[in-house]
């Protein structure tokens, strides 16, 4: 039992450093200026799914839910 909270510790440390590094690589949410004037209705804007940052909001969920389940079972596992 010791040996798999021991993998289990060294997988959530990993998830943790995982996700605090994706969410900062995420942009700001506020467009500035350039949503006042319609400038921020790009391609890009309209298309973030398909891009880097969809991606990334992609991952964040995947590791938030992962970070969730893990430190469940470690409580559970105490």
């Amino acid at each position: 039992m010791t040996a798999l909270k021991i993998i289990i510790s060294i997988i959530f440390v990993l998830v943790c450093i995982a996700l605090s590094a994706i969410i900062l690589m995420q942009e700001g949410k506020s467009n500035g200026l350039g949503a006042v004037a319609g400038v921020a209705d790009t391609y890009w804007g309209k298309n973030k799914g398909r891009s880097m940052e969809g991606a990334l909001v992609k991952f964040t969920k995947f590791a938030a839910v992962a970070f969730m389940l893990l430190a469940i079972v470690l409580n559970v596992l105490n």
